[in-house]
């Protein structure tokens, strides 16, 4: 019956035109590709993967070959202040878009209210330059935050990630996205924007936007006929243009489904949501997988490991069940001086049963909290078969097994910048 389930929540499949009939298919570093992973490794680390291209070239790319439209949704946009703005690669993002809409193409800047007034000099520049911005309220809504990062380029291309429209993103956080070519995933994620910009100029909670087909697309790959299935989700529920792509459900499927191995990269891991209500349905699938011998082992950041807090006792209490490993990645201080709410490892990323031709990749921008897929807007990509699981796994490997990654048990590492205390919805 699980296998079952985990087959019609992948859903239906359709079939994306020809590579040619996209008006930018020059932006991949592989030109016949239609998927790849988009990196940020923190400068001065030795994390970054050659073969992998980074997100601030993947991103001017996108945007200088955008030709109608530039539809972002971001947490919150943020450029470097003078001292650090010469080394900046949030910059060129920026021009690219301003030099769009100079030349006429429509430029959409969605942002969350909690950031907006820390951050309003990049988002006025926007302005200035002919985008529209809009603010949403997404407490207002469905009680958490607008946390998704994304953007979408003539209706057509696509980046998810956890990298936010941050220049520290880009330079000293360890990030990871997916950039897809797919007018299904990108029509998905439109009416997902459409119904947050709806949303964020006052339209009725009961507002949603169904502009766009089925976003599940199965496309064998013209060269390497890797048969890649790709499929959107996005979170919280009630809050979806279609419900049926609800994230919680997909992933606690992939991990049901998980037959030798399952590695988790996350920033952090709880089992409550922050009004301290219970939320164990992730905690709870990867102990089943556990228990029927499946190899599982979560990567966190070192913002999870602080002895005494919720979350190192739950990584701990975690860590004690067989065939479960966890372990804490750091990142090391920047030489030129502390940098704060930087230097830790941000992704979100899942891989299961990596080593198999039916393996699984989960990208997204939610960490595992109750409150990313119950109350705020995130979004996130799932892959079945082809070589990004695979390529993914190996990343994660080098995370694990690499001179950054350490047991929970080992010495706390050099202090780095923590993310702030607070007890609204603000979180990284």
């Amino acid at each position: 019956m699980k296998r079952l389930l985990f087959l019609l929540l992948l859903g239906a499949a359709c079939h994306p035109p020809d590579p040619g009939s996209f008006s930018n298919p020059g932006s991949f570093s592989n030109p016949g590709s239609f998927l790849e992973l988009v990196e940020s490794p923190p400068v001065e680390t030795t994390l970054d993967h050659t073969d992998v291209p980074n997100a601030a070239d993947v991103w001017v790319a996108m945007i200088e070959g955008a030709k109608q439209t530039v539809d972002l949704a971001e947490f919150y946009a943020s450029e470097a202040e003078p001292k650090d703005l010469a080394t900046s690669k949030l910059t060129p993002v920026i021009v690219a878009i301003e030099r769009a809409a100079a030349r006429g193409v429509r430029v959409r800047f969605l942002a969350d209210s909690v950031f907006a007034p820390k951050y309003p000099d990049t988002l006025e520049r926007l302005r200035r330059a002919g985008a529209t911005v809009r603010i949403l309220d997404f407490g207002k809504r469905g009680g958490g935050i607008l946390h998704a990062k994304y953007f979408v380029v003539d209706g057509e291309e696509a980046f998810v990630g956890s990298q936010n429209f941050d220049w520290r993103a880009l330079t000293h956080i360890q990030e990871m996205g997916v950039h897809v070519r797919s007018n299904a995933i990108a029509g998905a994620l439109l009416d997902i924007l459409d119904t947050d910009w709806q949303l964020a100029g006052g339209a009725d909670a009961a507002t949603r936007v169904h502009a766009h087909a089925s976003a599940n697309v199965a496309r064998p790959d013209v060269r390497a006929q890797t048969g890649e299935r790709i499929t959107l989700v996005a979170s919280p529920k009630g809050w979806l243009p279609d419900e049926s792509a609800w994230e919680l459900p997909r992933l606690v499927a992939l991990l049901d489904g998980a037959a030798q191995t399952i590695d988790v990269q996350v920033l952090t891991y709880k089992t409550k949501e922050r009004d301290g209500s219970p939320f164990p349905t992730l905690d709870d699938a990867l102990r089943r997988a556990a228990a029927r011998g499946v190899r599982v082992r979560l990567l966190v950041s070192d913002w999870s490991n602080k002895p005494g807090t919720d979350s190192r006792q739950v990584l701990d209490e975690l860590a004690k069940v067989t065939n479960v490993e966890v372990r804490v990645i750091t990142i090391p201080r920047f030489s030129g001086g502390d940098i704060p709410f930087a230097r830790v490892a941000h992704a979100k990323y899942m891989v299961v049963d990596g080593a198999r031709p039916t393996s699984h990749a989960w990208v997204g921008t939610s960490n595992w909290e109750g409150d990313y897929f119950t109350k705020s807007r995130n979004v996130g990509v799932i892959v079945d078969g082809g070589k990004v699981p695979a390529r993914l796994d190996g990343i994660f490997e080098d995370g694990w097994s690499g001179s950054y990654g350490a047991p929970l048990s080992a010495p706390p590492p050099p202090a780095v910048a923590a993310p702030p205390a607070s007890s609204g919805p603000a979180r990284p």
